[in-house]
């Protein structure tokens, strides 16, 4: 089969017994990085020298209908850098081609920066989305932002040191200087840091340089105040552009803060 298993994102100490006990056994890993995964197992005290097979973004389209057919005949334990695979790492089109080829797969749950981030940001956490990296280009990711604009759900975002004080202060533009945010910084790591304001106070905080991993989340648009009327012209919209009735009143319901139920019955009655 191929386990998909969680590493740490920064303490070691995180690592799960399961985590060990299948590195100890595990006779071929697929790495992202195949000196980060070594630099794993020394520093846990593994002994155990299984064989490295790099699968990263370069390659594993390409790799993919090869490893699954090896994990018929073995386990195939499948590493990302840190975090779970698949998530904003490698392994989903190898989980797709396992999937096609009826090869079981399972993961070893552990440490994860979205959850993580989202747990210490004191951001609504009952609904949110992980939109992953922004586009590096500034069009794209300005485009990318006022799609989001009205997104009434906590969003995560994955940023590098690089980057951050300038996708800042586009998500100032297009979210609002006072939208709450928190930048979550070298999670569970010695220098943990987790700084919370609104955006424009934010970009400006790390106008002068932030370093390490960086994970921002954004609290969600607040609901507009809308009529049912206004509201119910939204919901006819979506379903004229082909969204289920059901899917479209209950999207304008989370937009608008009004109820999903009423909207419905209210276009049912428009229909006669």
């Amino acid at each position: 089969m191929i386990i998909l298993a969680a590493t740490p994102i920064g303490n070691l100490g995180d690592a799960s017994a399961r985590l060990i006990a299948a590195l100890e056994s595990a006779t071929v890993v697929a790495a992202e990085d195949t000196r980060t995964t070594q630099r794993l197992l020394q520093g846990l005290g593994v002994a155990n020298r299984p064989k490295l097979l790099a699968l990263h973004d370069h390659n594993e389209r390409q790799r993919a209908a090869e490893l699954v057919a090896r994990a018929r005949d073995e386990d195939l334990l499948v590493l990302s850098d840190a975090g779970m695979p698949t998530v904003s790492d490698p392994g989903y089109a190898l989980v797709v081609e396992a999937i096609a080829q009826g090869v079981a797969v399972t993961a070893i749950p552990g440490p994860s920066a979205v959850v993580t981030a989202l747990a210490v940001a004191g951001l609504p956490t009952d609904r949110f989305t992980f939109e992953g990296f922004l586009p590096r280009k500034a069009g794209d990711r300005r485009r990318a932002l006022a799609a989001l604009a009205g997104e009434p759900r906590t969003m995560v975002f994955f940023e590098a040191p690089s980057r951050i004080a300038e996708t800042l202060a586009a998500m100032a533009d297009a979210f609002g200087d006072d939208r709450p945010a928190a930048v979550c910084r070298e999670l569970t790591k010695l220098h943990e840091e987790v700084v919370r304001d609104g955006l424009a106070a934010l970009a400006a905080w790390a106008a002068d340089g932030v370093r390490g991993e960086i994970v921002v989340v954004v609290g969600g648009a607040p609901a507009r105040e809308v009529s049912q009327g206004d509201a119910v012209v939204q919901v006819q919209a979506l379903v004229a552009s082909g969204t289920r009735l059901k899917d479209a009143a209950a999207e304008v319901a989370g937009q608008t803060g009004l109820s999903s139920r009423d909207l419905y019955q209210a276009v049912l009655a428009e229909r006669g």
